[in-house]
Order: structure tokens, then C-alpha cells, then sequence
């Protein structure tokens, strides 16, 4: 009888990581079968998928609230599911709201539980820690920061490196990139990354417009790239961007391969970089590029995180996960009502032209790359099969 894995990710990055843990568990078990929620990637590695990824796909609590209803189906039916025919090991993907609820559940239930990437602890909600010891039979942290904290709490913890660190080239190729895309290898180019959520596209995309707008009065021949992670994504870009058009700028559609997404095609391309805060501003460091990251949350949002959290900010100084890797303000973080166009637009010009500045950048972002760099399926891999064989 084939051995069952339970996984489950609620978004593309969690869908990419899981999907590469995938891969290292097939080579070390024949004939092994993954059952839960994931996304294109995970499917790719023959995921049997009960629920399609996006039905997790939520933004902080406003949006959850909204879709709670569907999200207790979901919850309800998966958990329904596993406890009826328990798996060898569960693993959940990042969603913790969402995997922390089933781990716990499926941990009393005697199925071993396995989280993948840490929740933000360290920044927001310590007190979280006391549901990970509580729901997690062993953690598989990305950042060698986080090890510390689990082994002090005295929750069996892993640090795997992060698999980008192995799929993103040491050494970028943005002049094979630009051939491959049709553009000029000498044009001056600028990766515009607003984000992959309905929220974020509204808040980000009117700020970063009117900056490139700013930016082309300085230098009308700027490219620009905008990456889109789905066809509702872009037409709400597009709607913005008829409000506040730009000059040479360019969609770039996420086409049918899930291994290669279309903001990475436009990272390795620009010379700079304007993103919002996430998972795509590793994803820029680790292709080497200055970069300026930006975040704004509606007052509601704000109001509810800060009440949910306890906090008014960050434990830390920063929310730019290269800052936080380097412990030091290596790029400019413009949040809230810091993030005006003008503001932008004046941090993006650095990042684009002052040499000193994007030599400096280059070379801290080496060394965040390898400090990052391990065998991240492999040792996932095999954390996830040594809880099986207790």
C-alpha cells in the first residue's frame, strides 16, 4: 500500500516551496501519494487536490471574516477527510491560520504534523508560539534566525535553507532575460511589483503608477515591467493604469509553467525593483537587485492587526524580509504615509542610478543568498519521513 502525505498551501509561494519538499520525498519513497490543497506546482508533482489553492487565499482578517463561511467548509471537509483515513504526516505550507487549526487537530488525533516556514513570530504575535508547541510535532523554519527561537521554546525545529536560494542563479542573467523578452540589453529597466492581492493591487498600484510617472519626467525612455499573477490581477491593474498611464510599460502574464513565474522573468531583467512587501522582495534580493519596498494597509485593516496583535508595529525595526536577513536597512522600506509617489519615486531613482549604492546592495544580497543556500528538499525531506518512522 502507498504511503499518504496530507498537504496542505494556501498561496503561490507556499505552492512552489511545497512542491520541491515534493520532490525530495519522491526521491527518497517510491510510490508515495499527496493528498490536501495546493496549487499549479504541487499538482505538477501529483498533488490530489481536494480544494483548489485560491480557496485559502485570503488577506488578514477583513477578508477572512467576508469568506468565513467557505473556509469553514473547507476547513471542515479536509480535516473530515484526514481524521477518516489518517496520513503517514501531515504538512502544512505557511497558512497558519488555517494549518495550525488542522495540525492541532490531527496532532491529537495521533497523525504527526509537520509546519513548513515559521509564522512572522518574531515580528508580530509571539504569543503564537504557544499553538505551534501545542499543534506542531516539528518545525522546518527558512531563515537560520528562526532556529534559535523554536530550540529555545523547546519546539523540535529543522532550519532547510530556502529552496529559492537553489533555484535563483547566484549570478542572474538579465542580459539573456531581456533577449529571451525582446528587450533593449542596454535600456534601463524597472520591475513594477504592486503585489498578487486584490488589497494590495488597490492600495500599491495608484502609488507606484504616479511614481513611474515622476520617474519618466526624469527620464522619458525608463521600460517598465509589471509582472501579473493572474488574469484578475491584471485587469485591475489595467484599470488603475488607465487612470494614471505610463510610457513603455509592459504586462508580463504568468504563463502555463509554474517553475518559472513571470516576476521572476521581470526581477532578472530590471535593474531595479519597486515591491510590496512579501515573499517577491526575497525573491529580488536573491536575484541581486536594489530595490525599494513599499506597504500601505487600509486604517480598518490597521486598526484590526494592531488590536489582534496587541502591537502597533513590528518587533523589529523592519518588514522587508532582506532587512530583516541582514539586521540593517540595506533598502528603503516606504510604508503607509511614507509611501507617497514622490517618495517612490525618489528612492527608486537611487536604486536605478547611484553606482555605490546598487554595488553595496549587490553585494549584501550575495551574502544573504549564501547564508541561505542548503539542500532545502532534501533536509525537508527527510524531517517530514524521520517523524514517520516514529
Amino acid at each position: 500500500m502507498s504511503m499518504r502525505i496530507g498537504m496542505v498551501a494556501g498561496e503561490p509561494s507556499g505552492d512552489l516551496l511545497a512542491a520541491r519538499v515534493m520532490r525530495g520525498i519522491a526521491d527518497q519513497v517510491e510510490g508515495v501519494v499527496f493528498q490536501g490543497i495546493g496549487g499549479p506546482a504541487m499538482a505538477e508533482q501529483q498533488l490530489s487536490e481536494w480544494h483548489p489553492m485560491h480557496a485559502l487565499s485570503v488577506f488578514g482578517y477583513v477578508d477572512a471574516l467576508k469568506r468565513l463561511p467557505s473556509l469553514l467548509r473547507v476547513y471542515s471537509d479536509v480535516k473530515k477527510r484526514f481524521l477518516a483515513d489518517p496520513p503517514a504526516v501531515f504538512v502544512g505550507i505557511d497558512a497558519p491560520d488555517f494549518n495550525l487549526r488542522l495540525e492541532l487537530a490531527l496532532r491529537q488525533a495521533g497523525v504527526p504534523t509537520v509546519h513548513f516556514v515559521g509564522p512572522s513570530i518574531w515580528a508580530w504575535r509571539y504569543e503564537r508560539i504557544n499553538k505551534i508547541r501545542q499543534a506542531v510535532s516539528h518545525m522546518l523554519v527558512l531563515f537560520p534566525f528562526e532556529e534559535a527561537i523554536y530550540q529555545k521554546e523547546g519546539i523540535p525545529v529543522t532550519y532547510v535553507g530556502h529552496p529559492l536560494a537553489q533555484v535563483i542563479p547566484m549570478v542572474p542573467d538579465r542580459r539573456g532575460v531581456r533577449e529571451r523578452l525582446g528587450l533593449d540589453p542596454d535600456a534601463r529597466i524597472l520591475a513594477l511589483m504592486p503585489g498578487s492581492r486584490a488589497s494590495e493591487i488597490k492600495l500599491l498600484a495608484p502609488r507606484f503608477l504616479q511614481a513611474v510617472q515622476r520617474l519618466q519626467r526624469q527620464e522619458p525612455a525608463l521600460v517598465v515591467l509589471a509582472p501579473m499573477v493572474n488574469p484578475a490581477r491584471r485587469a485591475e491593474f489595467q484599470g488603475w493604469l488607465r487612470r494614471y498611464p505610463v510610457a513603455n510599460l509592459r504586462i508580463l502574464d504568468q504563463g502555463p509553467s509554474a517553475s518559472r513565474p513571470a516576476a521572476w522573468d521581470a526581477m532578472e531583467a530590471a535593474d531595479a525593483v519597486l515591491v510590496a512587501s512579501g515573499t517577491a522582495t526575497l525573491e529580488a534580493a536573491l536575484f541581486k537587485r536594489p530595490m525599494v519596498i513599499s506597504y500601505v494597509l487600509s486604517p480598518a485593516m490597521r486598526q484590526i492587526m494592531a488590536w489582534k496583535s496587541g502591537q502597533a508595529r513590528p518587533y523589529v525595526p523592519w518588514v522587508g524580509l532582506p532587512n530583516v536577513l541582514a539586521n540593517d536597512f540595506v533598502v528603503p522600506e516606504l510604508l503607509q504615509d511614507d509611501a507617497t509617489p514622490q517618495a517612490l519615486a525618489d528612492a527608486t531613482w537611487r536604486a536605478l542610478t547611484d553606482t555605490a549604492h546598487i554595488n553595496d546592495t549587490e553585494r549584501r544580497f550575495t551574502a544573504i543568498h549564501e547564508s541561505l543556500l542548503r539542500d532545502t528538499p532534501g533536509l525537508a525531506a527527510r524531517a517530514i519521513m524521520q517523524q514517520v518512522s516514529r
